[in-house]
């Protein structure tokens, strides 16, 4: 039997009007992966921060190797053996790679950080885990991805037994995802523990042996072997009933009317070539591919964020020239959910009211433009409702929302301002299943009432589930486009097909879908 390195019992934390943990309990063991699921608001990122040193407990107690610690700092949690990766990369872009790595320990001589002494641990540990990187290279310069495993090497430098990744595949491609596990199969190798909390149960169901599941601050699953469990199992523990499916009534979309955005021949500053696509009314539109493919760069070239170097734009079939996002919407109709929700989506210390009709002040807007505060809140109410926006009222700040109500709101403005044609960016990264079947039915409705959708996102999952057709994009180009019948492993297999084939057409990709 496996050692258990770290055990927490009955673990409480109270912050002001929440019971954020209620007597939750969790063992880790060597060579394992353990998965902490539940929905957002569960309690997973306190749990986090207790086990880290972040918050104290207020009631029960943490083990390590059998003995009672206290983890009053971060600090206190590395030395003891617990490194955590979170899904915010902690590193510092302007220095380099093994001055990342060794940041918390590094080497001296003299009293003084010995730079080059740096590189020998730094690629020890990029070697541990199969990185083929320069330690001398700013970390700046790195992807998503390769960031990432940075911040893991750093836990292998300070001899982490217990490796936290706090939704470690939310930014990655399923390449990249596959090279992260490869990593972690080495780390549980080496007898290290690794807790994946994530909401993409495939993945979890891919990697993990055992599983903790929370609800409302308590564990209703604790440290159980998940192969005796299914994947309704740990949904329906997750939400507390039986979970049922999105509820989509069947739309159909007019293959033939103009449409309302078409693109032709565009080719951008950022190196986009040739890419030409159309979204007619009532249709959902995905554009898949892997990190850095282009796809979000070239929806910001269309928005006039950045430039169009050459090919046309038509908007309801007549060429546009858009120099702005507010140009867009203003005189287009073009709303974008951005994917940076808290950066770009939403205005975090601003009141829920406020981030719903932002775009829509100037037609609310009386003499001497004054906004009326009545019908401000008249609209928010009824997006609110409409939308299922779970808020203590109008006035609470956006930044005390869970990740899936604030992409609520931010989706909740677009529609304030009744734009003819909605552009989704990674509409459901970092939120829960039951959020994520929300979303699903409000995007499946709103193309069912008419409204075209651009629908950009890396869950392969959900661009086979919404979307009518699918236009596969890599090195910023379009590969092909695939009309989608809905059936994932059929889909799945045209599209990976199409990124990885060397010498695409849209034309042999639209007969391998017939």
């Amino acid at each position: 039997m496996s050692e258990v390195l770290l055990e927490c019992r009955e673990i409480v934390k109270v912050f002001p009007g929440v019971r954020a943990l209620d007597g939750v309990g969790l063992r880790l063991t060597a060579g394992s992966v353990h998965a902490l699921l539940g929905e957002n608001g569960a309690g997973k990122s306190t749990l986090i921060k207790v086990l880290t040193g972040v918050h104290p407990p207020d009631a029960g107690h943490l083990t390590w190797r059998g003995e009672q610690v206290h983890l009053r700092t971060p600090l206190e949690a590395t030395r003891t053996g617990i490194g955590v990766v979170h899904q915010e990369r902690n590193l510092i872009p302007g220095f380099s790679v093994a001055e990342n790595i060794t940041l918390q320990n590094p080497p001296s001589r003299h009293g003084l950080v010995d730079r080059q002494a740096m590189n020998a641990p730094a690629l020890r540990c990029l070697e541990e885990l199969g990185l083929d990187l320069d330690p001398h290279r700013l970390v700046r310069e790195l992807s998503v991805a390769q960031q990432q495993l940075v911040e893991i090497a750093k836990a292998l430098h300070t001899q982490s037994e217990v490796l936290l990744l706090d939704e470690p595949t939310a930014s990655l491609s399923p390449q990249e995802a596959e090279n992260l596990f490869q990593v972690v199969r080495r780390l549980t190798a080496r007898n290290t523990c690794v807790v994946f909390v994530s909401h993409k149960l495939e993945e979890v169901f891919a990697i993990s042996d055992t599983v903790t599941v929370l609800r409302d601050g308590r564990s209703v699953l604790e440290s159980a072997p998940l192969a005796d469990h299914t994947h309704d199992d740990i949904v329906n523990l997750m939400v507390g009933r039986a979970h049922t499916a999105a509820k989509m009534l069947p739309r159909t979309p007019e293959p033939t009317s103009v449409p309302v955005l078409a693109l032709d021949g565009i080719c951008t500053a950022r190196g986009h070539q040739d890419v030409s696509l159309a979204v007619r009314p009532g249709e959902i539109v995905g554009l898949y591919g892997l990190v850095g493919a282009g796809r979000s760069e070239l929806v910001k070239a269309v928005l006039g964020l950045d430039r169009v170097t050459g090919g046309e734009i038509r908007v309801d079939g007549t060429p546009a020239r858009i120099a702005s996002p507010r140009q867009a919407l203003h005189e287009f109709g073009i709303g974008y959910l951005t994917e940076n929700r808290k950066e770009e989506g939403v205005f975090l210390e601003q009141p829920i009211h406020r981030n719903i009709t932002v775009t829509v002040w100037k037609k609310l807007a009386r003499a001497l433009g004054v906004v009326s505060s009545a019908e401000e809140r008249s609209v928010a109410q009824n997006l609110v409702e409409r939308l299922g926006i779970r808020a203590s009222g109008l006035d609470q700040n956006a930044g005390e929302l869970s990740g899936g109500n604030q992409q609520k709101v931010s989706l909740a403005k677009w529609l304030a301002a009744d734009t003819r044609l909605l552009i989704v960016d990674e509409p459901t990264v970092g939120v829960d299943v039951r959020t994520k079947h929300v979303f699903h039915e409000l995007l499946w409705e709103l193309a069912r009432t008419g409204l075209p959708i651009l629908l950009i996102s890396s869950d392969l999952t959900e661009v086979i589930t919404l979307a009518d057709r699918v236009l596969v994009m890599a090195d910023h180009r379009i590969r092909g486009e695939v009309g989608n019948d809905h059936h994932y492993e059929r889909m799945s297999g045209r599209i990976i097909r199409l990124i990885h084939d060397r010498a695409p057409s849209a034309v042999s990709a639209q007969q391998d879908a017939k």
